[in-house]
């Protein structure tokens, strides 16, 4: 089980849209960042490169769902 250093709210990150990575101040003085895509995937947990201190993200997930569908050619039989 992992100990976390708080819960943030997704609305509280800064979204680097260059990079489509959220980040998140850390007290150390670095920062916590996940990207988009993981976000996508469902992953709730920030990482900061710098200590050892862990966050998890509270959001809806439905936000971050890949809406993209892809149509497939329907066969018909003569």
């Amino acid at each position: 089980m992992s100990v976390f250093h708080d819960e943030v709210e997704i609305e509280d990150f800064e979204l680097d849209e260059a990079t489509d990575i959220y980040w998140y101040p850390c007290p150390c003085g670095d920062r916590f960042e996940i990207t988009k895509e993981m976000l996508e995937l469902g992953e709730d947990v920030a990482t900061c490169p710098s200590c050892s201190l862990i966050i998890r993200i509270i959001y809806d997930p439905e936000m971050f769902s890949n809406m993209e569908t892809i149509s497939m050619p329907v066969k018909t039989s003569a």
